[in-house]
């Protein structure tokens, strides 16, 4: 699960916007808003990816699909790791020489 965010969506979407709109530096916006200058500059660097205007970073839906794909990567590691060891065993079965019971 994610950590709460520290400031929320319409303070970001503000900040990023005028930073866009005025021109004036992240730090000075920054200031401006009570927001750390490298959060804003994070912020504005994610808001450039996902409009297309960066190509050094994934945009938001590719970090999404992303993390979705390594979870899904680990959860069919570990179910693959139950299998060879199901396999394992149900082959040590087979292998045992069976003794009929006496009578």
């Amino acid at each position: 699960m994610p950590a709460p965010r520290k400031y929320p969506d319409e303070v970001r979407e503000r900040a990023i916007r005028e930073v866009r709109a005025t021109g004036r530096p992240i730090a000075h916006v920054a200031k401006d808003l009570g927001i750390h200058k490298e959060a804003l500059r994070g912020w504005v660097r994610q808001a450039e990816a996902d409009r297309g205007e960066r190509d050094d970073r994934l945009t938001t839906t590719e970090q999404h699909e992303l993390r979705q794909l390594r979870r899904e990567n680990a959860e069919l590691r570990r179910a693959n790791e139950i299998l060879k060891a199901a396999s394992v065993f149900f082959a040590q079965e087979i292998d045992r020489p069976r003794t009929r019971p006496s009578t």
